[in-house]
């Protein structure tokens, strides 16, 4: 009897431990708790975090996580609207918002970041598809370029590409405002998007070197014809200086032409105005001078008597 009495014992302690243990669950800080009674939600979901309560054998626990998850999209190859392929890696992050919905559409994780890969995935692809491949590569349309800023200005104005008119930030904001709210009604909330990577694909590379040669060739000719500009004016302030020395020097030559004549006239005009015998030495000298000049020895001269050049080398005076 006693034998039975002990056994009996403890089977009830055995019993009430696993009803104990059908009935306590314990909630950690990270978690949130939904309960769920022959498949369906029961109550509201549970996130204080401790030991909880539940009918032991009926109702099921389902865990889900209450801390920032993240989705990490596969590299997709999409066209922007300049019609060139890129491949695009995209990330965000993300969280449970609202368990019971979640549940009731999802069920579990691995199904959520299905319909991550769904939703952000074509929402990228819209959006690259309604701009230009130079609104994607630049991150926003203010970006200051990483070269010196007078190249910076000669690419704003012979750029062979579109402006910039939004940027990278602006389409990654447009694709996460339209994924928010499609992502609501599965009880997720997208907390960010962000483009990881961008990459050309093999076909357009050589279009996009291309395009690069072309704007530095741009840049190359807008510098040389800047200097060919500046060499011009230099040359041409050379010449008018140049021409204005010139002027000024042969001002002052004349000028000083212009006083010795005077001088010389005013020299002339008092030899003649003298005695007789200053007008005869000054005409003697200036016969002189006329014999310097005209005479060497390899000349031949044929003078008549009546010469005043054949006077001299006569011997008579002008008075005979």
């Amino acid at each position: 009897m006693k034998k039975f009495l002990s056994s009996f014992i403890a089977i009830g302690i055995l019993t009430v431990l696993l009803f104990a243990s059908g009935a306590i669950y314990t909630v950690r800080e990270d978690q949130q708790i939904l309960l769920t009674q022959f498949g369906k939600p029961v109550g509201d979901p549970i996130t204080e975090a401790g030991l909880h309560f539940k009918i032991p054998f009926i109702q099921k626990v389902n865990e889900m996580e209450k801390r920032v998850l993240s989705w990490d999209g596969n590299s997709s190859q999409m066209p922007t609207r300049d019609k060139l392929y890129i491949k695009v890696d995209t990330f965000a992050r993300w969280e449970i918002s609202k368990p019971l919905v979640y549940f009731q559409k999802l069920r579990d994780e691995r199904t959520a970041q299905s319909r991550l890969d769904d939703v952000l995935g074509s929402e990228t692809r819209n959006a690259v598809a309604n701009n230009d491949l130079i609104e994607i590569i630049r991150t926003t349309k203010d970006r200051k370029p990483q070269q010196p800023e007078e190249i910076g200005e000669i690419l704003g104005s012979t750029s062979a590409l579109d402006p910039i008119s939004k940027g990278r930030t602006v389409i990654e904001k447009a694709v996460f405002d339209a994924a928010s709210g499609k992502l609501e009604s599965y009880g997720i909330k997208l907390l960010d998007l962000r483009f990881k990577r961008v990459n050309y694909t093999s076909q357009d590379e050589p279009k996009m070197f291309l395009r690069m040669v072309s704007e530095r060739r741009q840049i190359a000719e807008r510098f040389r014809s800047e200097g060919a500009g500046e060499a011009a004016r230099i040359v041409g302030d050379m010449e008018r200086e140049v021409k204005t020395i010139e002027s000024e020097a042969y001002q002052r030559v004349q000028s000083v032409l212009g006083k010795s004549d005077a001088e010389a006239t005013k020299t002339y005009a008092e030899a003649y105005g003298g005695s007789p015998e200053q007008e005869e030495f000054y005409g003697f000298f200036k016969t002189l001078e006329a014999y310097d000049k005209i005479l060497d020895e390899n000349t031949t001269l044929i003078l008549s008597t009546n010469s005043e050049l054949f006077r001299l080398l006569n011997g008579k005076s002008s008075g005979e």
